[in-house]
């Protein structure tokens, strides 16, 4: 039986090699992949009826799992006949169909080939604070969403899952775009299956888009979600949802135990940038050393020392930055002292164009003559070189 046109047809880099190699990694592994990966490495070695084993381990596992169907149509026909393109063993006129399912083997592979390695950590989780268990990193170019778990402060990762996003792609700017945001944002809520339609699949947990960094550029939309498939789907093409996060019903099951209302971060980027750890401590250090410097700058009474640390665009409280530091002069100007603690930190960078860090604190403000505390969020941003804050407010 004659494969080539057909693996080609597939998978257009096949002549690269080692297509369904299992990657060199002590994690374990959800999902359909690794018997994907078997049966695409039976198939390479011209092993036909082991490669439809393999596929039918495979779809017992997975019974709804459609790729699975396709690939043993395909092999089913290949008895028959040489195949020349991928899916000929499926409905004869559902091309976009098997379009679809080609590009969703091509992100499962590609995944499964290329772990997340231990001595990296995505750029963006500068440092979770201690009652952040977990957090979650998507990459939507390779359809893929990776779990980090809190260890001491360092990100470490957990499990990957794949995912759906918009069918425009990435970048939401408006409603009805049908694009996924990018950007850092948070769990909201959770909405249980009993109360949502079986679109939704086995649950549905929104995120806080547009957030303050979208809204200060005109962004507007709402509803987006991290949320599972219908319950005859096991999963969808990578481009198919309205701009959600889309994952298989069993793997947001999963994904859902380690879920924070309000807590747990949620960054979505076009391409995961890694750091060393190296790096990455580096990157953190010196942004905890501004967050302190503005800390002591506050303290100081000193009220040029402490503007400077602001935006020329910042705004806060409903103020611009003239009106804000206006009224900080006339408090300040009632002071005797003041004392500034920031406890529980996270800081969470941007994946975006724009460089910017989303800061979260809990603040202890005493002075001579008030004291409170609060949950505090800023948004640090580039600007002449320095990290300076554009927004802050209550969390």
């Amino acid at each position: 039986m004659k494969t080539r046109a057909w693996i080609a047809a597939f998978w257009v880099f096949a002549a690269q090699g080692g297509l369904a190699a299992a990657p060199a990694t002590r994690y374990t592994d959800s999902g359909p992949e690794p018997l994907l990966a078997r049966v695409f490495a039976e198939i390479e070695q011209s092993r036909w009826e082991a490669a439809l084993n393999e596929t039918e381990a495979l779809l017992r596992a997975y019974p709804n799992f459609r790729l699975g169907h396709l690939i043993k149509g395909d092999l089913l026909l290949a008895r028959i006949r040489p195949l020349k393109n991928f899916g000929e063993g499926g409905v004869q006129k559902a091309s976009e169909q098997v379009a679809d399912l080609r590009e969703e083997a091509i992100a499962r592979l590609r995944a499964y080939k290329n772990k997340p390695r231990e001595t990296e950590v995505p750029r963006y989780l500068l440092q979770l604070r201690p009652d952040q268990k977990y957090a979650i990193v998507v990459d939507t170019q390779k359809a893929r969403l990776y779990l980090y778990q809190n260890d001491n402060g360092r990100p470490r990762f957990v499990a990957d899952y794949y995912i759906s996003h918009g069918k425009q792609g990435t970048g939401k700017h408006a409603e009805g775009d049908k694009k996924t945001p990018i950007g850092v944002y948070h769990v909201t809520a959770s909405l249980p299956r009993q109360k949502l339609p079986d679109f939704y699949g086995s649950g549905a947990y929104p995120i806080n888009y547009p957030n303050e960094w979208d809204k200060k550029m005109g962004k507007n939309g709402h509803g987006i979600w991290l949320h599972g498939t219908p319950s005859d789907t096991f999963s969808r093409p990578p481009k198919a949802s309205d701009g959600c996060v889309v994952l298989a019903n069993r793997d947001l099951d999963a994904l859902a135990k380690n879920l924070q209302i309000g807590t747990t971060p949620v960054i979505i980027s076009n391409s995961v940038e890694w750091l060393s750890l190296d790096d990455w401590q580096a990157e953190r250090q010196a942004l905890l050393a501004m967050i302190d410097e503005w800390r002591r700058d506050w303290e100081s009474l000193d009220i040029e020392r402490y503007a400077r640390h602001y935006a020329r665009n910042f705004s806060g409280e409903g103020k611009s930055r003239e009106e804000w530091l206006a009224q900080k002069r006339k408090v300040n100007a009632g002071k005797a002292w003041i004392k500034v603690k920031t406890e529980n930190i996270s800081m969470f960078r941007n994946p975006g164009k724009e460089e910017y860090v989303v800061v979260t604190f809990e603040q202890d403000y005493q002075s001579s003559n008030l004291s409170n505390r609060m949950q505090k969020r800023q948004y640090w941003i580039k600007e002449d070189g320095r990290w300076k804050i554009l927004h802050e407010g209550a969390a």
